[in-house]
């Protein structure tokens, strides 16, 4: 699946914005009603080399995504593999542009998969770009509500992190 591509202006500083999507803990505040199961996989949960495993729901498919770039404030870029044997990668990149307003983000967020076996790329026929393009735009709706509205987000921690000491 070619990469699909969702915008949404949001009254809200690019920053704030950055720091919060980029903080693997925060997302399923916006993104659990198509992702569940969501797990981090390091202590850290912020910035390059933070890392999550999730599943989405209607596919039943697991994934993984890890950020292997971040460019504060303008992009967060992750990487990550999914479906049986991790064996389809998976591309997601944030882009945040200052809007009109000096507290004004357009924020986008390109999702796309290039399945490689024959039976990965049937499966994905099924679901499909409307699938995602979808999931993704109630998920930056919900983001701009959160954001907008000044909510805190519940975060995920890992079981026994508390524990860590802090350096």
């Amino acid at each position: 699946m070619g990469p699909i591509s969702v915008t949404r202006a949001i009254d809200a500083p690019r920053e704030l914005l950055f720091d919060f999507v980029a903080d693997l803990a925060n997302r399923p505040a916006f993104t659990d009603h198509f992702i569940g199961e969501f797990r981090l996989e390091r202590f850290e949960s912020a910035s390059v080399g933070a890392a999550a495993r999730m599943q989405i729901h209607k596919a039943g498919l697991w994934m993984e995504t890890v950020i292997v770039e971040a460019a504060r404030p303008y992009r967060i870029l992750e990487q990550g593999h999914g479906g049986r044997l991790d064996r389809i990668p998976i591309l997601t990149a944030w882009e945040l542009v200052e809007g009109p307003g000096s507290a004004t983000t357009e924020m986008t967020v390109r999702f796309g998969t290039e399945p490689l076996h024959p039976v990965d790329r049937l499966r994905e026929l099924r679901r499909g770009e409307r699938f995602y393009r979808r999931q993704w735009s109630t998920a930056l709706s919900r983001l701009k509500d959160l954001i907008e509205s000044g909510r805190h987000a519940e975060r995920v921690v890992i079981a026994g992190g508390a524990r860590a000491p802090v350096t």
